[in-house]
C-alpha cells in the first residue's frame, strides 16, 4: 500500500520549462558559448545543475561548468523573468493527498536555494514532510536522494511512489526499487517514461488519486 508519494518539482508540479531553458540560454550568452536550442536545453531538465550543464556544454571543463552553473543560478534566482506557475490541479492534488494522510516529499534536480524560493512563492512548503535537492546529495538517476527520503520517513521502497516527468525520475525510482508513474505535460514524452519503467502516465495530475485507489 502506498504511504509516501515523492514528487519531482520542475515539469511535474511546476511549469518551469520555459524559465529553465531561458536561463540556460542566457548563461551561454554570458560566457560566450553557442546558445543551445530549446530542444537541446529541454533534454537536460531534471538533472542536477552541474550535471545538466556538463551534458549541455561538453566542451566546457570543470571550472567552466561551474561558471556556467553560477551564471544560470544568478538568472534563475533573479526576478528578471516571470515566475513559473504550478500546473493546473497541482495545489489541489497536494492538499487532497495531505488531507488523506499520505506522506509527501520532493526529490528534485534543483538547488536547495532554488527549491526553497519556489516553496515560499507557492506557499506549499508546509505540505511536504521532507525534500531533497541535487546540491545536497547525488543527482538523478542515482537513487540516493530517494533512499534518503525513504530512510527519513521510515518507509520501505514498496510503500512509496515516485511521480515525475522525465526518464531520470523513472530511473531513480527503478534504481531504488520503488514504483513510479509519469505525467505527460513535462519534458519527456509518455513512451520514453514507459520505457524507463513508469507504471502509468497521466495527462493531468488530477488522475493520480483515482489511480492510487
Amino acid at each position: 500500500m502506498t504511504e509516501l508519494i515523492v514528487f519531482d518539482w520542475d515539469g511535474t508540479l511546476m511549469d518551469s520549462e520555459g524559465r529553465i531553458v531561458a536561463c540556460l540560454q542566457q548563461a551561454a550568452r554570458d560566457l560566450g558559448y553557442e546558445v543551445p536550442s530549446p530542444e537541446r536545453a529541454r533534454e537536460v531538465i531534471g538533472l542536477g545543475l552541474n550535471q545538466a550543464v556538463a551534458r549541455l556544454f561538453p566542451e566546457a571543463d570543470g571550472a567552466e561548468v561551474q561558471r556556467l552553473a553560477d551564471a544560470y543560478r544568478r538568472h534563475f534566482l533573479s526576478d528578471e523573468l516571470a515566475h513559473s506557475e504550478l500546473f493546473p490541479g497541482a495545489r489541489e492534488l497536494l492538499e487532497g493527498l495531505a488531507d488523506s494522510g499520505y506522506f509527501l516529499a520532493v526529490a528534485t534536480g534543483k538547488s536547495r536555494r532554488g527549491l526553497e524560493k519556489e516553496l515560499e512563492i507557492t506557499g506549499l512548503g508546509g505540505l511536504f514532510h521532507v525534500t531533497r535537492c541535487a546540491d545536497e546529495t547525488f543527482s538523478k538517476p542515482n537513487p540516493q536522494m530517494l533512499l534518503e527520503i525513504l530512510d527519513y520517513t521510515g518507509r520501505e521502497p514498496h510503500q512509496a511512489l515516485v511521480v515525475g516527468d522525465t526518464e531520470f525520475d523513472m530511473l531513480m525510482a527503478a534504481n531504488a526499487r520503488t514504483p513510479a508513474v509519469g505525467v505527460s505535460h513535462g519534458v519527456h514524452p509518455p513512451e520514453r517514461l514507459l520505457e524507463a519503467g513508469a507504471l502509468a502516465v497521466f495527462d493531468s495530475l488530477g488522475e493520480l488519486p483515482g489511480w492510487l485507489e
